[in-house]
């Protein structure tokens, strides 16, 4: 059944790939992993297939025939020669929980981590942080990488929001695109960068909760072409 979904939706599975492909490479050459670390995803719309990265390629070998398609249902890869992700646990669980998410980015950003290795949520400072996030990046609680409870642990950090700290090891950010969620790691870095150098300032003024729902609502419904 599920090579059957697949041959039905070869044209949107190839559209996932590039996708992924493109913010991959994005991820990388914008600093938020180093070397091989890091991984996307993206659930090919209308469907319970997702295309992952593998583990351990190089960024700038990595190409779309590298990329694996997995049932969300089996967690088999049902596409695709290189072994998947180890972090593909992770990625399964975010889309069961959140039927709204279609992208996934984890990567390893500096200041983002530092927060998560002190394991401090990063709090609302800026506006743009409010929108794409919806309140405080929050830290999950630890677990090791590639099992089913960094998977639990995550899932129950994030919430509805759209990124969440991993305890000593980095950051998940979701959308409604695999695009987004890069847009997402990009402003949660900032906004952990801005957070730690007004810290060395004085004492950063947060936005208020009635703030960060309305610049939250106004994104998901209102910002950009809509």
């Amino acid at each position: 059944m599920t090579q059957q979904i697949l041959e039905q939706n070869r044209e949107l599975v190839a559209r996932t790939k590039g996708e992924v492909l493109r913010a991959s490479l994005n991820m990388y050459r914008s600093g938020l992993v180093a070397a091989v670390w890091g991984n996307v995803s993206a659930r090919v719309p209308g469907t319970d297939l997702v295309v992952i990265t593998p583990s351990g390629v190089d960024y700038e070998t990595l190409t779309e025939d590298m990329l694996c398609v997995m049932d969300l249902n089996t967690e088999e890869v049902v596409e695709g020669s290189y072994k998947p992700s180890s972090e593909r646990l992770l990625h399964l669980a975010v889309y069961r929980a959140r039927e709204d998410v279609l992208g996934v980015m984890h990567t390893h950003s500096n200041y983002a981590s530092a927060f998560s290795v002190a394991h401090k949520d990063i709090p609302p400072v800026v506006e743009d942080l409010a929108q794409v996030v919806g309140g405080s990046v929050t830290c999950s609680k630890y677990a090791l990488p590639g099992t089913p409870d960094l998977g639990k642990n995550v899932v129950k950090a994030l919430g509805k929001k759209g990124a969440v700290l991993l305890a000593n090891h980095g950051v998940v950010g979701v959308g409604h695109t695999v695009d987004e969620a890069f847009r997402t790691c990009l402003i949660v870095e900032k906004g952990a960068q801005i957070h730690a150098f007004a810290k060395m300032i004085g004492n950063p003024v947060l936005l208020s909760l009635e703030d960060v729902e309305h610049l939250r609502h106004e994104y998901r419904h209102s910002y950009g072409q809509k």
